[in-house]
């Protein structure tokens, strides 16, 4: 049951990050028109809601089941009624479900060309996954500025993959954009973002561990918490060489392209080693 529910967290958190930070970048990554961009955004927005919600639903009778000690609990009415209607996640879950639910119908509609009513909906949908997970762990002031720099945390990391994936699709023609000022504007605002995301990350691990940094080193949380670390700090490596190398991007595309893809990639690791220390204790010491 925790390998299934590992695998739902990573791809709920995946599609909600990418489908948020493609739509954010959009705007500034690209000023103009870009016809055929906007339509591969698109359908692959169709999908990533479409894949948010299947993986929410999931996530939900993984959670029933677990509380209940039974997987024919997770399709029990009751059962999850008194999920979604008593506990804390159910809470938050439904309005998240009903979000992305919401989402999917916007898609099907003529405002799926409202830009900022996507990416309200968008943040709205990224936001309830903060408070699920050790984002609940506090109460009271001190929980809820907990899952306000979460929130904060998750709208870096989400411009930042989200940000990679629409600059993936840029790069698949690049003859039909100014790349070099494309990449300009994408590394400057993510200087903002790495800045962001290290800043909530150092705050996260005090707040849950009470350390600055958890031990033993080399086991359980703080070993998955490491690796995180250093697929980040891979991700910030090509970033900066890809920055030293601005000016003559436009004469490597290959090159170019397959670095952005292995970025992207190392945060999708990244990602993965989160749904995993979700599920594991974070060894508060008092």
């Amino acid at each position: 049951m925790t390998s299934a529910m590992v695998l739902c967290r990573f791809l709920h958190f995946t599609v909600v990050l990418m489908l948020f930070g493609a739509w954010v970048f959009r705007p500034l990554l690209l000023n103009g028109d870009a016809e055929h961009l906007d339509r591969r955004l698109a359908r692959t927005s169709h999908w990533l809601a479409a894949v948010a919600l299947v993986t929410g639903v999931s996530w939900l009778l993984l959670i029933t089941a677990s509380m209940a000690g039974s997987w024919d609990a997770a399709f029990d009415p009751s059962t999850l009624g008194l999920v979604l209607g008593k506990t804390f996640f159910g809470q938050v879950w439904r309005w998240h479900l009903l979000l992305n639910a919401l989402l999917i119908a916007l898609l099907m509609t003529p405002l799926r060309s409202n830009l900022p009513l996507r990416i309200g909906l968008a943040s709205l949908l990224l936001a309830t996954l903060a408070p699920v997970g050790h984002g609940a762990m506090l109460d009271g002031l001190n929980g809820q500025l907990l899952i306000l720099n979460q929130i904060i945390h998750l709208t870096c990391v989400g411009a930042w993959l989200g940000g990679l994936m629409l600059l993936m699709m840029i790069l698949r023609q690049p003859a039909e954009h100014a790349i070099k000022a494309t990449l300009q504007r994408f590394s400057g605002i993510g200087y903002v973002l790495v800045a962001g995301l290290v800043m909530t990350g150092l705050i996260n691990v005090r707040v849950l561990t009470g350390q600055f940094w958890p031990t033993p080193l080399l086991s359980g949380f703080a070993l998955i918490l490491l690796i995180k670390v250093v697929l980040v700090a891979a991700m910030l490596g090509l970033a900066l060489f890809n920055r030293l190398r601005i000016n003559d991007c436009e004469q490597r595309p290959t090159a170019l392209k397959s670095s952005v893809i292995f970025e992207w990639l190392l945060g999708m690791g990244a990602v993965a080693a989160v749904s995993l220390l979700g599920t594991m204790p974070p060894m508060i010491v008092s």
